[in-house]
């Protein structure tokens, strides 16, 4: 114990002696934290900015409009005349999508002639386009069924014959776990974790690292009497629990401040977090221990961290990538965190479903034995390139 002590001592004037620790780690994600929960306060897109041609410039076609601003997701920010002004905005990013009123809209709806309504969306900004896609083409609908409601009113029809002609089938549809489509809670309970991984990854590669690039691992070996284990086990503590101080506080700030839906037990989001802290140090030992040259280990972990929010599978679905794409997604430590947030925190799942996660994740924290004997050879022989 008392060698442990003397590398985990050892190590805490390493940290106070070099602001980049701190920097790197709590001040970092402190701004990412502020950043992220600031950017999507609002839960959703709101007020898209949406355009409206208006050829019929009718009380049919006004009325339409008047519908569309009363909505959340788009406002109407012009009314203009022809298809080429509208799509000059929508060129220029001044709006998401417009929507085409033909000539004689009134006058054919009366008429029952079905007037074709086109509407028109950019897609070069996703969610800006798909929520600008998704709102005219509601309101399409709701209009043709509030126009053919009048009309069928007017022949004498009742409610009940009218909305089983409107409306044959009764669509029911019950949004799991997020019923609010609230894009914080699916994306920054995993966003965040993310960048706390690349956090972890890059500081321990670089503790260890720099002891070799420096050429001071013999001293703190020495520290440890020469055990290996002992000299790891110390300088990984304090940095342990520094990363599982600031990924629990994410949690408390999400699921207890931010009030983020927990349909399941908030000890179980904790040991997910602690497990995720350990796999994510276990795997940056094993890049510095499979290059113990700094700027390689760096490199490697760097690109490593980087992949893992794409192929962790919370922004692009695991199931439409590529087979070979799909087996490699279970390498990143984010990944199976990702699903135990889902499994614990949105569906409420119990512990049995979470476990081949936890197996994932000790397996990770076996890594650092495959590289044991070359890390420990470069400790001693610092027999490597230094540049």
């Amino acid at each position: 114990m008392n060698y442990l002590r003397a590398v985990i001592v050892r190590e805490l004037k390493q940290i106070f002696a070099r602001p980049l620790y701190i920097f790197s780690s709590v001040v970092m994600m402190t701004i990412c934290v502020v950043f992220f929960t600031t950017l999507m306060t609002s839960g959703s897109p709101q007020r898209m900015p949406v355009a409206v041609v208006d050829h019929d410039q009718s009380s049919i076609s006004r009325r339409l409009v008047h519908e569309m601003e009363a909505t959340q997701s788009v406002t109407v920010v012009a009314v203009v005349p022809t298809f080429a002004e509208a799509r000059n905005m929508m060129q220029h990013g001044k709006i998401y999508g417009f929507m085409e009123l033909p000539e004689n809209f009134y006058a054919d709806i009366v008429a029952q002639r079905r007037p074709q309504i086109a509407f028109y969306t950019t897609q070069a900004y996703t969610v800006g386009g798909t929520t600008a896609y998704k709102q005219l083409l509601t309101m399409a609908n709701l209009a043709s069924g509030a126009f053919q409601r009048e009309i069928l009113r007017m022949k004498g029809m009742s409610e009940k014959q009218i909305m089983n002609i409107i409306q044959p089938i009764v669509l029911e549809a019950h949004l799991i776990a997020n019923p609010w489509s609230n894009y914080p809670i699916y994306l920054l309970s995993t966003i965040l974790p993310g960048i706390l991984g690349v956090i972890i990854v890059m500081i321990t590669v670089f503790s260890i690292g720099s002891e070799l690039k420096f050429s001071t691992s013999p001293q703190w070996l020495k520290e440890a009497n020469g055990s290996f284990a002992i000299a790891i086990i110390g300088k990984m503590l304090p940095y342990t629990l520094l990363f599982l101080i600031m990924g629990i506080s994410c949690n408390m700030l999400l699921f207890r401040f931010m009030h983020f839906p927990v349909y399941g037990s908030h000890w179980g989001l904790a040991l997910n977090m602690i497990n995720f802290v350990l796999a994510e140090q276990c795997v940056a030992i094993f890049f510095i221990g499979l290059l113990p040259t700094l700027r390689d280990a760096l490199s490697v972990g760097a690109l490593y961290s980087m992949l893992s929010f794409s192929l962790s599978g919370f922004t692009y679905p695991k199931m439409g990538m590529l087979p070979f794409v799909q087996a490699l997604t279970n390498a990143f430590p984010l990944r199976h965190y990702y699903l135990n947030y889902v499994n614990e925190a949105l569906m409420g799942a119990s512990f049995m479903q979470c476990i081949p996660q936890y197996v994932a994740y000790i397996c990770f924290m076996f890594l650092p034995f495959l590289v044991f004997k070359r890390l420990h050879g470069a400790m001693v022989n610092l027999n490597f390139p230094k540049k």
